[in-house]
């Protein structure tokens, strides 16, 4: 009767946590937000294509960097009120922040996806690389 028990016990700790990683990482896929290049956002732009552009930055990097046109301005990262977003959850929404070694957007970016927006993206070259292809840039309204 031990071996029976021991066996159970055994056998459901080798279940358990099989399952638990199984949906941890079906949750992650599911939260992944697409990626865009400049070169895409930029021919969005030229060809007046509604997005909405999605500043993850801080105060001090908007600051010397500028943002792009018609960005909303996120308070925080990972903390910003969602009633910062547009409205519209079906609206293309691209995040970004400072460059490729900087995670805020993705961050941003999960977030409101989390909260029902269906047309997300991050620009993961951020406003670094937007300015170095050459893209236009605003000051930050903030």
């Amino acid at each position: 009767m031990n071996r029976i028990v021991l066996s159970a016990v055994l056998a459901a700790s080798f279940v358990v946590p099989s399952v638990a990683l199984a949906c941890d990482g079906a949750h992650q896929a599911a939260v992944e937000p697409k990626k865009v290049t400049v070169a895409e956002v930029a021919t969005w732009t030229k060809e007046k294509k509604k997005f909405v552009p999605v500043d993850a930055n801080g105060k001090s990097t908007r600051d010397s960097q500028g943002v792009i046109p018609g960005a909303v301005l996120l308070t925080s990262s990972s903390q910003y009120d969602v009633k910062e977003l547009p409205a519209d959850k079906a609206n293309t929404l691209v995040f970004y922040c400072a460059s490729e070694s900087c995670g805020a957007s993705k961050q941003a970016a999960v977030k409101a996806m989390e909260a029902g927006y269906t047309d997300v993206a991050v620009l993961p070259a951020g406003i670094a690389g937007w300015k170095k292809s050459g893209q236009t840039t605003a000051k930050p309204n903030s």
